[in-house]
């Protein structure tokens, strides 16, 4: 089988389906002191299924807000830039990439997944006082490198599937066994050439090993989250496998039994929401 270098999956980043030049600002753009918000917020309304996706994203329940949000600007005074941003960026990642090309791949399964990965990342943060939006955004990013996978080689992607099928076991040991490379590899590629944050880039790298030096808090709430979702099965994957979980990453965690409980029953609630805003 023939082996793919990271090399090969960097060259092939600049032929992926690219985000709205409003989003790549956003994301460039740290901090509010860099950016007008007015100018931003009159960009993105010019892409109307993106202001849509992120207004009703603004409105729905995981926000709580007490008025209704009607345009970018006032999401941006009720919610906060970072809120915004990475509510924008969401609805634009989740509508970015071709679907149903690879066979044997569940876009849809996939995308529920990540929403999962996202909602439980978001509560959990919550409980341990971490920054939930970017908690959110890490959630739903953290698997991206299989879109990158399935979108720039797509063969070799069906043959991973097949490997999994046939020896029932985790995707990641499916990649490298068929290709030598894994979605980590190229999650992490992608996130460096969409130019995110160190932090996020971090816990997209590690969300699979957030025992390593310099993985970082998000890293172990994305692992956690990843494994508490698939324990769920809210994605509803057909032969899904719940990966261990990292003690070093359970332990920093450090919520109770009673905590827990609420993580997942939070998780299923706002789960059903997200997914029908982002992807219907």
């Amino acid at each position: 089988m023939s082996q793919i270098a990271l090399d090969d999956i960097v060259r092939k980043l600049e032929d992926l389906p690219s985000l709205p030049a409003v989003v790549m600002e956003l994301l460039s753009a740290i901090d509010q002191s860099e950016v007008d918000i007015s100018v931003l917020a009159k960009k993105v309304s010019y892409d109307q299924a993106l202001t849509a996706k992120t207004l009703r994203l603004a409105n729905s329940s995981l926000y709580g807000l007490q008025v209704k949000v009607t345009t970018i600007q006032q999401a941006i005074t009720f919610l906060g830039f970072q809120t915004t941003r990475n509510l924008i960026t969401a609805a634009a990642v989740t509508g970015c990439f071709a679907q149903g090309q690879c066979a044997g791949f569940d876009d849809k399964a996939f995308w529920r997944h990540s929403i999962a990965a996202a909602a439980c990342c978001k509560v959990i943060a919550r409980r341990v006082r971490f920054n939930q939006d970017y908690a959110f955004t890490a959630g739903l990013l953290h698997d991206i490198g299989r879109l990158v996978l399935v979108s720039a080689f797509t063969r070799e992607y069906e043959q991973v599937m097949a490997y999994k099928q046939a020896n029932d076991c985790q995707v990641r040991e499916a990649e490298l066994a068929v290709m030598g490379v894994d979605h980590v590899m190229a999650g992490a590629a992608l996130a460096e050439h969409w130019n995110f944050s160190d932090t996020m880039k971090a816990a997209i790298a590690h969300h699979h090993d957030p025992a390593e030096p310099g993985s970082g808090v998000l890293a172990a709430i994305v692992h956690v989250a990843n494994a508490v979702v698939h324990a769920l099965d809210v994605a509803q994957e057909e032969n899904e496998i719940v990966p261990a979980v990292s003690p070093v990453a359970w332990t920093a965690l450090g919520l109770s039994e009673e905590a827990w409980l609420h993580v997942f029953r939070e998780t299923e609630l706002q789960f059903e929401e997200i997914t029908q805003i982002l992807m219907g």
